[in-house]
């Protein structure tokens, strides 16, 4: 049976194949790291990694290629930025519908006396903006929150948030981890001062390579989560002052850097625009297809019913069969791959009003077709009678 891969915001597949070969290429004809070797090999490729910064910086809208710091994934991303800045008597803001990216790294600084909000959300999952200002305290330093929904893509409005940041002299903290490679970011239209990113999911790449974008004005105010050796100022014990340095110890994920290079080239080229129009194309006419099935009463559509102000992510729960067994027969009879349950997002299905049932969520890259929408469609009916 032919699958059919509709998982994409939990990583994307499959990746073009520029990517697979760049990083072939690496594993068996380069193989050096940077920092380290004083060879023509390791400073050519050192070139290769500082022309990942500056496209990622361009992307991005950021200031400086320097101020690209790359980590593991998201997740490391925002647990250096949050557990950085944050201290004791602090107060910082989220939304309703944070990933456990963000939360978890908040409910554990709340052990140590940092305090959070959670700015509220409707049940569709857009915030409720004109509740913010009235959030803010004397002791709030920073606002953290998730460009689009993993849950239902859902997308938060990050220049009318940043302009509330400006205003009242707030750090804000953007998980892009839904959006980044499909929908434009410029953190100095958006005010964003801590820009944080996976590789894995729309930007194409391969797992285990993300990092983060920092405004000048932040590099400072964080303090470094790891440190070690960086290949620079060797004859010191200290941790380097300067970018990117002062964020990146240890061995970096070459081959992850060297794949991210290559899918980066390979959205650029493509274009952003013309990405979200195909990703969003198929969305609707997923949506459309099922609001038949909920007229019918057999399944409901969570979140946000058009294409206005999201990304291709959709969840829906089956009435009348449990979501689980809804996405087990998805599966085996039908060969289509979702993801099901709650999503590390356990306070979005809260405002959501689906926890704790969960979801079937449906996500949709650069790699699908309407073919595969229809598929799912024609699986989803059978399935709920």
């Amino acid at each position: 049976m032919e699958k059919i891969y509709l998982d994409n915001g939990a990583t994307s597949f499959p990746k073009p194949r520029e990517v697979a070969d760049a990083v072939y290429e690496y594993m068996t004809s380069i193989g050096a790291n940077i920092n380290r070797g004083g060879y023509q090999v390791a400073y050519d490729l050192e070139g290769t990694v500082f022309e990942t910064r500056e496209m990622l910086m361009e992307m991005f809208g950021g200031s400086d290629c320097k101020n690209v710091v790359f980590t593991k994934n998201v997740t490391e991303s925002l647990n250096v930025v949050l557990k950085g800045l944050l201290k004791p008597g602090d107060h910082i803001l989220c939304s309703s519908m944070e990933h456990n990216a963000v939360m978890r790294p908040l409910v554990q600084l709340a052990k140590r006396g940092v305090e959070f909000d959670r700015i509220p959300g409707t049940e569709c999952g857009e915030l409720v903006l004109d509740a913010i200002e009235g959030m803010i305290k004397e002791n709030t330093v920073a606002i953290v929150m998730t460009h689009a929904s993993n849950l239902v893509g859902t997308l938060n409005p990050l220049k009318e948030v940043g302009e509330i940041c400006q205003k009242h002299g707030l750090k804000f903290i953007v998980d892009s981890a839904q959006s980044a490679g499909i929908i434009p970011i410029d953190m100095k239209e958006m005010h964003i001062d801590a820009l944080c990113f996976t590789g894995h999911k729309s930007l194409l790449g391969p797992q285990g390579i993300g990092g983060f974008i920092l405004d000048e004005g932040m590099i400072n105010l964080i303090d470094p989560l790891l440190s070690g050796g960086t290949g620079s100022i060797s004859h010191t014990e200290e941790i380097p002052d300067f970018m990117p340095d002062r964020f990146e110890p240890g061995t970096m994920n070459i081959p992850g850097i060297v794949g991210l290079h290559a899918s980066l080239k390979w959205i650029k080229e493509k274009g952003l625009d013309a990405i979200a129009a195909h990703e969003l194309g198929l969305t609707k006419r997923f949506l459309d297809g099922l609001i038949p099935l909920e007229e019918a009463g057999k399944l409901k559509i969570i979140g946000l019913k058009g294409i206005e102000g999201r990304t291709g992510v959709v969840s829906i729960q089956t009435l009348g069969v449990d979501c689980a067994d809804a996405a087990f027969r998805l599966d085996f009879e039908y060969g289509i791959e979702t993801r099901v349950g709650l999503h590390c997002a356990p306070n979005a299905h809260k405002t959501l009003g689906t926890y704790p049932t969960g979801t079937v969520r449906f996500s949709f890259g650069n790699f699908n077709t309407e073919a595969d929408v229809d598929a799912a469609i024609k699986a989803l009916t059978e399935i709920c009678g």
